[in-house]
């Protein structure tokens, strides 16, 4: 199963400094809860792992990331990953084209598109449920890479997305993303009634 991802993410720091987190495969990969690199082969290949906590246990992936294109002056970067759960049930693939773009007042935004690949269980799950989880964890870490970018600037703001960051969790929730997505469910359903009962109502 492949579904397609669009996401710009506004942050709150000039280009240059989104740049800098961005080209820093390490620091970039930190920004998705409980994932890391665990080894850098060149200066192009790495390895790492996501961590996936349910309730009290904990999964863990482990994959490869591949750096395809790296263009500093357009603030342009272009990745491909690829992993595999530790049981062999599930595996993924990830192409990934990001820019940087100057949105005025000393701000920014990361335009990305993903495509994403799933076979094995992951993939019974179907392309919608797929789209809200990763929306869900693109949120998560589109706050991540904020408090990054934030903290590469001066003062009291910087310090506390600092402290943000060091506090970032280590693993993935899958019960607090599924929560989340439940949630979600039941806003749009109730809204989208809501709305509809106001219109017949009229």
């Amino acid at each position: 199963m492949q579904v397609t991802l669009e996401k710009n993410i506004p942050l709150d720091g000039p280009p240059a400094a989104t740049w800098a987190v961005l080209q820093d495969i390490e620091e970039v990969t930190e920004c998705l809860p409980g994932a890391e690199i665990t080894e850098r082969v060149d200066d192009s290949h790495y390895k790492g792992q996501v961590k996936v906590k349910v309730g009290p246990a904990s999964s863990t992936f482990k994959g490869e990331v591949e750096v395809l294109g790296l263009d500093a002056g357009q603030h342009e970067l272009h990745l491909h990953g690829k992993g595999q759960d530790t049981k062999g049930t599930s595996s993924a693939t990830m192409d990934l084209k990001a820019t940087v773009r100057d949105t005025g007042d000393g701000k920014s935004e990361v335009a990305g598109v993903s495509e994403v690949s799933v076979t094995g269980k992951m993939a019974s799950f179907g392309g919608r449920m797929m789209e809200q989880v990763a929306d869900q964890i693109m949120q998560q870490f589109a706050r991540n890479l904020n408090d990054r970018v934030a903290a590469r600037g001066e003062g009291a703001e910087a310090e506390a997305a600092a402290e943000r960051v060091a506090s970032q969790p280590r693993e993935l929730n899958a019960l607090q993303l599924a929560w989340s997505m439940v949630v979600s469910f039941f806003r749009r359903l109730f809204g989208h009634k809501g709305s509809h009962h106001g219109e017949h109502q009229a």
